[in-house]
């Protein structure tokens, strides 16, 4: 593929402006309060922006597009059931998040349980966070541009794409910390909705806008998001209870998602970005999955479906789109690089460090997180390159994430809304709910004893870790008293509780997300 230099112009010119927001958000970044959570002061705009584009990753849009070509539109699933979970999300938990003034989710799970949970999440997260979500975003990331770049180089620019793309994004969110991942993130989660609709429109245009054109050809059942029980890739009850309990630790329990929310001014902020973000979440089937389920007509013969995405990037965009494209990809890298960086260093300075070190300056923690970042950013940029060399340690990495984190859902749900939950049976629930994910797994995946769909398995282990910390919590006794008020339901005398007016009502917000995306699913179902 030969790149046109209004193409080049294009991808230089958005690098242009993030270090233009970069150098004007580092002036102001002075404390670990500024680095980690912009000064709690972010508008619910930039608060939705930033949750769209920190989950598009480059393994998203490669992901989507070669799901959606080879097996239809059912995985648009993970994307519509995101708004749900965020109308859940800013109903029933951020009020918590934001009373409380945490900093990070962990912190959150202490004030319930107690320090050993805290602990357990937060690495747990950082090492989701840096392994998976940031080694793997420059890795399928830098394997693309690689194989547009240089086609038939066979990856060998590989390690100098994971290098420049990590630092890039290292420098910028060390030096500017959350206040600049967001505003990039706003910038580009714009270049990537213009850049993915662009293409939408040009593939929907090779069948000369006519639907009926489009669908000829499509395997029966391409375009239904409901599947059987039985089907391999999304079983309907996986759909209806799996996704949203994978999702909610994703969406809600995640740092590097949801910190962005934590540095609201507001609670009335923190939900109308969630109720954006959601919102935004509906775009992908239309400007991402569709235009890839209908390139199956174009391009019969791509037999690897990480191929999908580069066959309709070098194949269908013609000068100033491909650069478009190009840098919506790229945006897409740094969107969930940056957010990883900060989210992982904020949860050692402030989960590790901090509480041994109680004594430091606003000023000191700010370059503790700064050289927590750069010590990612290096892990993540050395990792990187090796994921091709160890296919499947890092397919089991990846299949392992409903294992792991499902445990996780079942004692932040149950703990929110019953208030029995001890503090001491978080722990042991956890720890005996892990232990049983591991069985499972390697029962499952690893050996193929047993043949449970990932999102099946998320419900069983999320009921059986809920039924393990009743079982503890009654051992342990009813004996105990909360130090804050964060089980359901919220304490209605605050201010902060209660919905604004008509527009900024919250619960008119979730009514007309919920109803958008219901009528969505049922026009495809």
């Amino acid at each position: 593929m030969s790149i046109h230099p209004i193409d080049i112009a294009l991808i230089v010119g958005y690098f242009m402006v993030v270090i233009g927001i970069g150098v004007y958000v580092t002036r102001q970044t002075k404390s670990g309060d500024d680095l980690f959570l912009a000064g709690r002061a972010l508008g619910f705009g930039v608060i939705g922006f930033s949750l769209f584009a920190s989950n598009i990753s480059a393994q998203t849009l490669i992901g989507l597009a070669g799901d959606a070509y080879k097996t239809g539109i059912a995985v648009s699933a993970y994307e519509w059931m995101a708004g749900l979970i965020l109308v859940f999300s800013a109903i029933f938990v951020l009020p918590f998040y934001i009373r409380t003034k945490i900093s990070t989710i962990p912190e959150f799970l202490e004030h319930r349980y107690d320090n050993r949970v805290r602990l357990y999440l937060s690495c747990i997260t950082i090492f989701l966070s840096i392994v998976v979500d940031m080694a793997g975003g420059l890795y399928a990331g830098s394997l693309v541009l690689d194989k547009l770049f240089f086609p038939g180089s066979g990856g060998q620019h590989l390690f100098w794409f994971c290098l420049g793309l990590g630092l890039f994004a290292g420098i910028y969110t060390a030096a500017g910390g959350l206040k600049a991942v967001v505003l990039t993130d706003v910038l580009q989660a714009i270049i990537l909705i213009i850049g993915s609709a662009a293409m939408g429109l040009i593939i929907f245009d090779k069948f000369d806008w006519s639907w009926a054109k489009a669908t000829a050809q499509l395997p029966e059942g391409h375009l239904s998001m409901i599947r059987p029980a039985d089907d391999d890739v999304l079983p309907w009850p996986g759909l209806l209870l799996g996704v949203p309990l994978i999702g909610f630790y994703y969406w809600t329990m995640n740092q590097y998602i949801i910190q962005r929310a934590l540095g609201a001014k507001n609670l009335e902020a923190a939900r109308a970005g969630a109720m954006l973000g959601g919102a935004l979440k509906l775009l992908p089937l239309f400007i991402m999955i569709l235009p890839a389920a209908f390139a199956i007509s174009l391009f019969p013969e791509v037999e690897n479906k990480d191929q999908v995405f580069p066959t309709m990037v070098t194949e269908l965009l013609p000068v100033g789109a491909t650069g478009l494209v190009l840098a919506g990809l790229i945006a897409a890298i740094m969107s969930s690089v940056d957010s990883t960086l900060n989210s992982a260093s904020t949860l050692v300075t402030l989960d590790f460090i901090k509480p041994h070190r109680p004594d430091l300056s606003p000023t000191q923690t700010a370059f503790v997180g700064r050289v927590c970042t750069f010590v990612f950013m290096a892990i993540a940029i050395a990792w990187a390159p090796q994921i091709k060399d160890f296919p499947g340690l890092w397919n089991y990495i990846q299949s392992a994430f409903a294992y792991i984190t499902t445990p996780l859902v079942a004692i932040f749900l149950t703990g929110l809304f019953w208030k029995g939950a001890h503090p001491r049976a978080g722990f042991w629930a956890l720890v005996l709910g892990h232990l049983t994910s591991a069985v499972l797994f390697v029962l499952g995946p690893v050996t193929g004893m047993i043949d449970v769909h990932f999102t099946i398995m998320a419900i069983v282990l999320t009921l059986w870790t809920a039924v393990l910390l009743v079982v503890v919590s009654l051992l342990f006794g009813q004996d105990f008293k909360l130090a804050y008020h964060i089980t359901w339901p919220p304490d209605e005398k605050s201010t902060d509780m209660r919905p604004g007016g008509i527009l900024s009502d919250y619960r008119l917000q979730a009514a007309v997300l919920v109803v958008v995306t219901v009528l969505t699913v049922l026009a495809f179902w």
